[in-house]
Formats: structure tokens, C-alpha cells, sequence
């Protein structure tokens, strides 16, 4: 069965994001003063064959924990559906 996999990564909390920091101070710049905090994260979509979507899910898993997501300073979070 074929499926697609939304893949959410973001840094953990404390981990010190420099590029939601440049963001934040572009913002700020162009006069949005009321943001106080931007956490700049990644978006990924996979399409993949599996036998059924707690398959899929598993699958997807193995690949963020070996290489789409660095777990010891990310989280993610994994949307699978049937196409």
C-alpha cells in the first residue's frame, strides 16, 4: 500500500536557534514588534510503501531517528496517510 508521511523537526526546547534568532530580529525590523519568539524548524514529505500505516509510520520513524532529525537536539513528529 502506498502512504505519505508529513515529517516535523524542531530543535527541543533550550537548544539556542540562531536562525530563529536572524528572523526574530527581521521581524522586528520591519516593524512586527509584537513577536517575542520565532523557532525556525523543517517540514518534510515522503511518499513510501508499506503494508499497513503503523507500518509506514514505524518506517518513517527509523528514517528520522538515522537521518532526518538529529534527536539528541530535535523533536519530531510524524502525520502518515494512505494515498
Amino acid at each position: 500500500m502506498r502512504f505519505s508521511a508529513s515529517v516535523y523537526v524542531a530543535l527541543k526546547p533550550g537548544v539556542n536557534d540562531p536562525q530563529g534568532n536572524a528572523v526574530l530580529g527581521g521581524l522586528h525590523s520591519l516593524g512586527f514588534s509584537s513577536v517575542d519568539g520565532v523557532r525556525v524548524g523543517k517540514y518534510l514529505t515522503l511518499e513510501l510503501d508499506a503494508p499497513d500505516e503503523a507500518a509506514a509510520s514505524v518506517q518513517v520513524g527509523e528514517m528520522c531517528e538515522k537521518l532526518l532529525a538529529n534527536p539528541v537536539i530535535e523533536s519530531y513528529r510524524v502525520e502518515v496517510a494512505a494515498l
